[in-house]
């Protein structure tokens, strides 16, 4: 629906949604440019105040994608308007304002509603050097792909919800998720980081796509250099798979190709939905094992899963 909107002209703009970003970019001075994103979605554990945490982790990350700072955000809330159970409203309110403290961020407002189906989220606020914006179209032939979490929360998420995923394998996937991406996006700006993009609802080879797309090149991953969260492949083979997973692979299945190789239970985790997800780095090759050790001494998961290559077809490659 995008391009039939009509279309803004504002030189401040540096990034808008053109490109598919994970926010947008909005010049104040030669020295500071504002980061914009919002993000709100429904429980995706049974405890509140975790949700809570999960939800403020994934509405950060936008501003982390993009190399900014977050400074302040508004919360965004469907709750039932029925007068019953506030205190999990209360345990929600404060799991998201723990993790926002924790990343230096002031929530100043925000807005509620009436909804029978609870929501939750942030509309955040960073600040970033103009000079320094990690957007999603700078990937250039030759660049190397870091990613700094394991994957496999959505298919977790869809075994909890048919009881069969482990104590183990669902406190991994929560820790994951509450985990911000600052300390990867600080590391990020010390290098020849040319791109970036947070691994989110797209999956994994969705957001590969937005960028390669953006950045007129194409990507290929190495399958056996990518991490999973535990209990992940287990239940990705037994067929545990969102529907966004799906979505996931019809949107890009024309694009990506992958050797014969690759089992289907690793290709479907490729095409998994994340919530809360890692940092997808597109970085100069001769800064990539520097940068892969400093994200490791700073205890960030990373991996160097892929690489970039002048365009070709398809986009995109699993080996």
């Amino acid at each position: 629906m995008l391009p039939t909107l009509p279309r803004q002209s504002d030189p401040n703009v540096l990034v808008g949604f053109e490109t598919g970003d994970d926010a947008g970019v909005y010049l104040i001075t030669p020295e500071i440019a504002l980061v914009q994103t919002v993000d709100f979605f429904t429980p995706i554990v049974d405890d509140p105040w975790t949700f809570g945490q999960i939800a403020a982790t994934n509405s950060l990350s936008d501003v982390y994608a993009m190399g900014g700072r977050p400074v302040s955000a508004l919360s965004i809330v469907g709750f039932p308007n029925t007068g019953r159970d506030l205190d999990m409203l209360e345990k929600i309110l404060q799991g998201g304002l723990a993790k926002m403290q924790e990343a230096g961020c002031t929530v100043i407002g925000g807005h509620s509603i009436g909804d029978d189906e609870i929501k939750f989220g942030y509309a955040v606020t960073g600040v970033v050097d103009p000079k320094r914006v990690l957007a999603n179209r700078g990937a250039r032939p030759g660049d190397r792909l870091v990613l700094t979490k394991r994957l496999g929360t959505g298919i977790i998420s869809t075994a909890l919800k048919k009881e069969k995923a482990s104590e183990a394998s669902v406190d991994a996937s929560v820790e994951s998720m509450r985990t911000l991406n600052r300390v990867a996006s600080e590391v990020a700006l010390e290098f020849d980081v040319h791109a970036a993009t947070d691994i989110t609802g797209f999956g994994l080879l969705g957001h590969l796509h937005v960028m390669a797309a953006a950045s007129k090149v194409s990507m290929v991953v190495e399958h056996s250099e990518v991490e999973f969260l535990p209990g992940a492949l287990e239940y990705s083979r037994e067929g545990y798979l969102p529907g966004g997973l799906k979505r996931n692979a019809e949107f890009v299945s024309g694009c990506v190709e992958f050797d014969p190789k690759v089992p289907q239970e690793i290709r479907n985790l490729f095409f998994d939905p994340q919530t809360s997800g890692g940092l997808l780095l597109v970085v100069g090759e001769q800064d990539s094992a520097a940068l892969l050790s400093k994200l490791t001494e700073r205890e960030v998961a990373a991996r160097l899963v892929g690489r970039v290559l002048e365009k070709t077809s398809p986009l995109l490659r699993v080996e």
